[in-house]
């Protein structure tokens, strides 16, 4: 099972990571690496606690990605 993970830079240094396919699965760490770790650990963790409460894990079939341009006067 693969899910796709958003990183992004933490105000307060390292890194914050979310699980689009999961609301409410974050993680952070130091690197990007150990972020890598800890997300795929509250993954596990979030996953275990949907089937232990009977409900299905999501899956990422209707997730959508992209980037849009926007003009620099816009930004």
């Amino acid at each position: 099972m693969e899910f796709t993970v958003v990183i992004q830079k933490a105000e307060e240094g390292g890194f914050w990571a979310e699980v689009p396919a999961l609301p409410g699965c974050y993680s952070q760490g130091e690197t990007v690496e150990e972020t890598m770790e800890n997300i795929r650990e509250a993954i596990e963790g979030h996953v275990e606690a949907l089937r232990q409460e009977g409900q299905g894990v999501p899956l990422e079939e209707d997730l959508i990605i992209g980037r849009v341009r926007v003009s620099k006067s816009a930004a």
